[in-house]
This record gives structure tokens, sequence and C-alpha cells, in this order.
């Protein structure tokens, strides 16, 4: 294992702890992307790298495309399993224990998957240096469900005009106060 590999699989861990615990805290439904952004140029960086200083195969886009295939129906699974809900006239939302035991899972079938295609050939690693760029993915499908699953309540009979779903804040900070709505 080279030392790339070893710190991209570190950074892929911070990020998966990160994930994990937000998922679990009760927080408002955004349309705010910034950590998804932040995430995919992190995990673009990572990729560049990779590709730049590791001889590959014609071969290793299909995979890295079939890789982020999986991000997005791990995505789409995982935002069935989170909660939303109106409260006080703001969409919030909070992953259950089966989300976070989804998004554990997520990276071992990106890794498994990146194993299975090349294992130890020529793009080998391959998986480690697109890891944040697989949860930046994920989360940003996790994301546009779980926003059109906020509209959807929001928008269903018997809901007066002041439910606010989803918003849009200042990022996705902890304890951040008073989010500016979508719906002005």
């Amino acid at each position: 294992m080279t030392t790339t590999t070893t710190v991209n699989l570190l950074i892929g861990i911070a990020v998966l702890v990160l994930l994990v615990y937000r998922q679990l805290q009760v927080r408002p439904v955004r349309a705010n992307f910034r950590l998804p952004l932040i995430l995919a140029v992190i995990g673009v960086i990572e990729l560049t790298q990779f590709l730049q200083h590791n001889r590959h195969t014609d071969t290793v886009f299909a995979a890295l495309a079939g890789s982020l295939v999986l991000a997005a129906i791990t995505g789409a699974i995982r935002a069935m399993t989170v909660r939303v809900w109106i409260q006080g006239g703001q969409a919030l939302r909070q992953g259950t224990w089966i989300t976070a035991l989804l998004w554990i899972v997520s990276p071992g079938v990106h890794l498994g998957y990146d194993y299975l295609v090349d294992g130890k050939g020529p793009q080998s690693g391959l998986g480690s240096a697109s890891l944040v760029l697989y949860f930046a993915v994920t989360y940003t499908i996790q994301r546009f469900i779980l926003q059109a699953k906020a509209q959807r309540i929001a928008d269903a009979p018997g809901r007066t005009s002041a439910v606010r779903a989803p918003t849009r804040g200042h990022g996705d900070r902890l304890g951040e106060k008073s989010p500016r709505s979508l719906n002005p």
C-alpha cells in the first residue's frame, strides 16, 4: 500500500465519520450543496493525482463510471431509511441506525467493486483514489431524494402555506439558526 493510498483512505474514513455523525442528527432538509461540492472537489483532486501518477488502462473510466453508478444506487437506497417530517413549519430529517449501517457498508461496496474490477492490476488503487468522489455522488443523490420527499410532505393536502421545505441556509453547520426558505 502506497503512502498516497493510505492518505486517501484516511481522508475517506474521516469523511465517513463526519457524514455518519451528521446523518444521525436532527437537521433541516437543505437545498444548499456546499458540502457535496467540497467533497466533489476533493474527490476530483485525489482522482486526478491518481491518474497522473499511476499507469492505467482505458478501462479505468468505465470502472470509475460503474463505481459512481453504485454510489447513486446506494444513495437512493439510503435515502429511503431517513425520516423526514415537518415541525414548526420546517422540514427536518434524521437518519436511522439503518442509515448509519448503510453509510458504513457503502465504502466496502465501492472498494469491493474496485477490487473485483481490477484487484492488483494496473488500475489498483482506483477505489481509494475515488473514495471521496464516491461519497460526494452518493451524498448528493441522497440529498436530492430527501429534498423531493420534504417537498412532497410540504405539498401534501391539509398543509398550510406556512410550511417551508426544503431550506437554504448559510451552510450545514451544527447549531445553525433561522435558515431562509426556498419558497420566499
